[in-house]
């Protein structure tokens, strides 16, 4: 963090000399006797937990206030009377609201299901809050401080979705890797037939450290499949976050470890809990991260009729030496290749294209900077070669993201387009 003068009359200075790693978010109390930042504790660690730290201004000792809170909050509000501050943190599939007590340093949970973000305490006592989920876009609520049910005050978007029919979903859990519980959320297909069976698209996050929580996303929204008339499965696996730091740290240097053995316990536990699925008819999908996952996956299992790669890694070590994001893949694999050649190639999907069976559309961007397009490419290539059903949806104007809308349009039909090929009844023939 820096303090800079605003008529300019003065260098800046750096006001975090001490702590190497990421300070964020600063917040000055309401008569400005009092800072309030976050700070992660190991350089180079994008997905460390933020602490929330609290200085007298302009010269105190940093003091750690959250150091027993296993979460990882995102900006700070403070109260009106500078008694409280209020951030928002992933929380075991939702994104809650939390009140931290400035002096005590204790958190309390506010508003805990959904997606909730932008707190604000209000003069009246009530808390104003953003919030979205899986059937719905976002909207203002407010909500007593202390509890109660909370209030939708906005509207913006109610007519458009009182038109869209939505599969219901709820979250399920499972015992996944090293013996932890894992969670999940299940969607079913818009106005599904009891007497059916149904399709699954199971879709895999990226960061990896991340979250298909329930949130309302425009890039994959897991309810444009249940209205297409598949089941939807996503799996928070090890590495996600929400669920504290060792769950997170966990997925370091074991990328298709314990994600995939989570992944994998997760589809079971969802064929096994939904006998109307056909466990002949699943697609998986994934981007980023997600579509490193996609490719690990070819080479490890057949169990699935198509897969949808965007934006994924296929050489682990040469991922190293044409993304932007240098330090990220040092942490991730313990050092640079050269160091840590084992590291890189270990879970490397290159290592298994003999493998490689399943039918799988790749997606990719030129202007993608963190998962360079030759990363897709050469997916394509090796499908190819290896005479798999395969399909290359390149686009020469787009980043790690489908921004533009009529692009975004294309994308969803070729990818549902692609997933109905291979998981309808007469798939292959």
């Amino acid at each position: 963090l820096w303090v800079v003068p605003s008529d300019g009359a003065s260098p800046a200075t750096k006001l975090t000399t001490a702590n190497r790693a990421w300070d964020a978010s600063p917040a000055f109390s309401p008569d400005g006797s009092r800072l309030a930042y976050l700070a992660m504790s190991r350089p180079g660690y994008e997905a460390d937990r933020f602490r929330v730290v609290v200085q007298d201004w302009p010269d105190g000792e940093a003091r750690v206030l959250t150091e027993a809170w296993d979460r990882s909050p995102g900006g700070l509000v403070w109260s009106p009377d500078g008694a409280s501050l209020y951030a928002s943190a992933n929380n075991i599939g939702n994104h809650s609201i939390f009140r931290i007590d400035a002096g005590s340093g204790d958190v309390q949970a506010l508003v805990t299901r959904h997606t909730n973000s932008s707190p604000r305490p209000l003069a009246d006592g009530r808390l104003l809050f953003a919030r979205d989920k899986l059937t719905s876009s976002v909207e203002l609520f407010v909500q007593a401080a202390e509890a109660g049910e909370p209030l939708q005050i906005t509207k913006l978007n109610s007519q458009r979705l009182a038109s869209i029919d939505f599969g219901a979903y709820h979250q399920f859990s499972f015992v996944g890797a090293h013996g932890d519980q894992v969670f999940g959320y299940f969607i079913e297909p818009v106005d599904r037939d009891p007497g059916k069976k149904y399709p699954l698209a199971f879709l895999i996050h990226g960061g990896p450290q991340g979250s298909f929580d329930d949130h309302w996303h425009y890039r994959w929204n897991p309810e444009i499949y249940a209205g297409h008339g598949y089941a939807v499965a996503t799996v928070d696996f090890h590495g996600s976050t929400g669920y504290g730091q060792a769950f997170t740290d966990a997925i370091n240097g074991d990328w298709g470890g314990a994600p995939f053995e989570d992944l994998m316990k997760g589809l079971d536990d969802v064929l096994r809990r939904h006998s109307w699925i056909d466990r002949g008819r699943v697609a998986a999908a994934g981007a980023s991260y997600g579509g490193y996952m996609i490719n690990w996956i070819q080479g490890q299992t057949d169990r699935f009729a198509a897969l949808v790669c965007h934006d994924g890694n296929l050489d682990g070590t040469m991922a190293y030496y044409d993304t932007e994001e240098l330090w990220f893949p040092e942490w991730e694999h313990g050092g640079t290749p050269w160091e840590n050649p084992e590291g890189y190639a270990k879970h490397s999907p290159v290592r298994f294209v003999g493998n490689w069976k399943t039918p799988e559309l790749v997606i990719h961007g030129a202007l993608d900077y963190r998962v360079v397009d030759t990363q897709g490419l050469a997916t394509f290539n090796a499908l190819q070669r290896r005479g798999v059903p395969s399909r290359l949806l390149y686009y020469p104007d787009e980043n790690h993201w489908v921004l533009k809308p009529l692009n975004s349009i294309q994308w969803h039909e070729v990818v549902l387009e692609w997933m109905d090929r291979w998981t309808t009844p007469s798939a292959g023939d």
